[in-house]
């Protein structure tokens, strides 16, 4: 082995093939085999100078066998190749013992590279005992296995990339149902490692405390192991205890491999979980609003025919007639109803509102100070920013619903307890962590919290529907939180709860903050006023034109009555010189309230309309009224408060 050298023998490599002189070193009864191998075979002496090599050797190295026979085995072969190979012919040479498995890289008669893969083994003297005379062994090209062995390194080099950074938990269980990988994202989601969950039962058991609630996951997943086959993706969506004792909504997708092992990958649902709960409630609260204000609607109109008819009772009536006390109870019942159908359009977005800036400071303290001295047992706590927090809301409407968390909040301390009120102005870039996403602005945020009895989680969610009370039969009506929503809402604010079983109850609420200067309420009016003129009255209500018509006559009007949208535009159409003024409904089967005026407004456009309706100004009322539309009326009204809009318009 020492005597391998650079020198080479003289060759003729011009020489043809089958004419150079080859000396074969082994029994002849084998050449042949050799010769047609698929291997490369190769013999050299103790210098590495090829002395034989067979047509798969050639075929491998790229060179005519004029070429390799009489060169060096280092002619093909890098530094680092070369001394690889030096210290494994010494080895061989040194012990006597062949060695396995070279791993060369060798540069082809091309120029490309190739591995090979080599055997080496001593050729010993037959003539002289113990002395070697050279080597031999088998070469196998294995280029294209180096190459698949590489490009699978890379490939899990990539994979193992992907699944370390994923954002999805990724787990690898084998066929016994241990944990064999965790990913990061997994432990940072659970906050386990894979020696605190070596086994599925560990998991289990960790994961799902609840023995019914484990025993219920262990029996679906059972099922779907049985039901789904080999590579068939098995999707559940579980609660996990976590180990710092959160819980979260994850959605498992497993997959059983080929191999037995199972890979699956977690994602944690909860925000998402949690944003479609919120939608489902804001959907639901939508739908129910909408039935809330048609019902709202209809009730007003019938308490339009009861207002209307004991109002034209009572005309006729000094107070010592023995009805005249009855008919007074009849209109404070029908003011009674008023206020609860002015609760559902609240909820139902469509109260009729007086939008100005107020103090929303200076609305807690009266209320409150109203409350406090009925419920002496609940101690009011104030935090209120200085400068009185100005918003731009309907005054009534806020008592309303500064009135409503009161008295829930009093229904929660029965045996007394701590309210605390505070307000701060906010902007929506410092708002987190919240239920809603507030639109862009400055707010008012007012915080009511109680040290009362808390609300479960299945009350927490029902709290703002309608009708929904937890006071039992008969002591509550279940609008008051719904209404509190709705008015929120229809504020353009923003309200959310939060609240746990003997931990009492927190409401939060943004209302846009007032950029201008703070107004005081006007007086309502009191007192009826008589006037003289035609008006044309339209409404597809029979009872309530009628009370509508004998109010004005008593007002001293000529009237015109209409008994739908039709009917009213074609009265107008041709007697328009003689109307002075149109009490307009706003809801009309055959034509709306809307179109009505659209035609009226073609045919005269000074002319003067007051819009009635059992709805609100709010939505499309407030769209005709931006129209020109003179003004409007909520049904059901009084003599004084119709008297009083008309008086309004007509001097306009």
């Amino acid at each position: 082995m020492d005597n391998m050298s650079d020198k080479k023998p003289a060759i003729d490599i011009q020489k043809p093939y089958n004419e150079v002189d080859i000396s074969w070193s082994g029994d002849s009864k084998y050449e042949e085999i050799i010769r047609i191998i698929e291997d490369g075979y190769y013999e050299v002496d103790l210098s590495g100078t090829f002395i034989f090599v067979n047509d798969a050797l050639c075929r491998i190295f790229g060179y005519h066998k004029n070429r390799l026979l009489g060169a060096n085995i280092n002619d093909f072969a890098d530094q680092t190749n070369n001394v690889k190979g030096f210290n494994a012919f010494k080895e061989v040479f040194e012990t006597q013992i062949s060695k396995q498995e070279l791993d060369w890289e060798i540069t082809r008669g091309d120029g490309e590279k190739c591995h090979v893969e080599a055997s080496v083994s001593l050729i010993m003297d037959p003539d002289v005992k113990n002395r070697a005379r050279g080597y031999r062994g088998i070469l196998r090209d294995i280029t294209g296995r180096k190459a698949a062995e590489e490009g699978l390194r890379r490939s899990e080099e990539r994979f193992r990339f992907l699944i370390e950074k994923s954002p999805l938990g990724v787990s690898l269980m084998d066929k016994d149902n241990n944990y064999k990988y965790l990913n990061p994202k997994f432990s940072s989601m659970f906050g386990y490692s894979l020696e605190e969950i070596s086994t599925g039962r560990e998991w289990l058991r960790k994961a799902y405390p609840d023995k019914d609630y484990r025993n219920l996951v262990i029996a679906n997943w059972i099922y779907n192991m049985e039901r789904f086959g080999t590579g068939d993706a098995r999707i559940e969506t579980r609660d996990v205890h976590c180990k710092d004792g959160s819980k979260k909504t994850v959605k498992f997708t497993s997959v059983t491999m080929e191999t037995g092992d199972q890979i699956i990958f977690s994602e944690d649902i909860t925000e998402q979980k949690r944003l479609e709960s919120q939608l489902v409630q804001a959907q639901k609260v939508e739908s129910l609003g909408t039935l809330a204000g048609g019902i709202a609607h209809n009730f007003n109109n019938l308490l339009m025919g009861i207002q209307g008819n004991t109002s034209l009772m009572m005309m006729d009536m000094n107070d010592g007639h023995p009805y005249f006390t009855r008919l007074k109870n009849i209109e404070k019942l029908v003011q009674s109803g008023a206020k609860l159908t002015y609760q559902l359009l609240g909820y139902a977005r469509a109260g009729n509102y007086e939008i100005r800036p107020i103090s929303l400071n200076r609305i807690i303290m009266e209320t409150s100070d109203t409350f406090a001295t009925t419920r002496k047992e609940i101690r009011v706590h104030f935090d209120l920013n200085e400068d009185g927090c100005g918003i731009i809301a309907d005054q009534s409407q806020i008592e309303q619903v500064l009135l409503n968390l009161f008295v829930n909040a009093a229904d929660a301390m029965s045996a007394g307890g701590d309210l605390y009120l505070s307000t701060s102005y906010v902007n929506t870039a410092e708002l987190k962590d919240n239920l809603y996403n507030p639109k862009p602005g400055d707010y008012v945020l007012l915080s009511v919290r109680d040290t009362g009895i808390g609300m479960d989680k299945d009350v927490l969610n029902r709290i703002f529907d309608p009708f929904f009370t937890t006071k039992g039969l008969g002591r509550g009506t279940g609008l008051g939180l719904a209404s509190v929503y709705g008015i929120i809402k229809a504020h353009a604010g923003y309200i959310d709860v939060e609240s746990k079983k003997g931990h009492g109850t927190t409401f939060r609420i943004l209302l846009p903050k007032s950029k201008r200067a703070l107004m005081q309420s006007r007086d309502v009016q009191t007192e009826i006023i008589k006037g003289s003129g035609t008006v044309l009255v339209a409404d597809d209500e029979p009872i309530v034109l009628e009370v509508a018509v004998q109010f004005l006559q008593a007002l001293g009007y000529n009237v015109m009555q209409a008994k739908g949208g039709i009917e009213a535009a074609e009265i107008y159409r041709s007697k328009k010189d003689m109307i002075d003024l149109v009490i307009l409904d706003l809801i009309m089967p055959d034509m709306g309230g809307g179109e009505v005026y659209n035609v009226m407004k073609a045919n005269n456009p000074d002319v003067k309309v007051i819009l009635s309706s059992g709805y609100s100004m709010e939505g499309q009322a407030t769209e005709i009224l931006n129209r020109g539309c003179n003004g409007f009326i909520q049904k059901p009204f009084e003599m004084e408060t119709l008297s009083g809009e008309i008086k309004r318009v007509l001097n306009k």
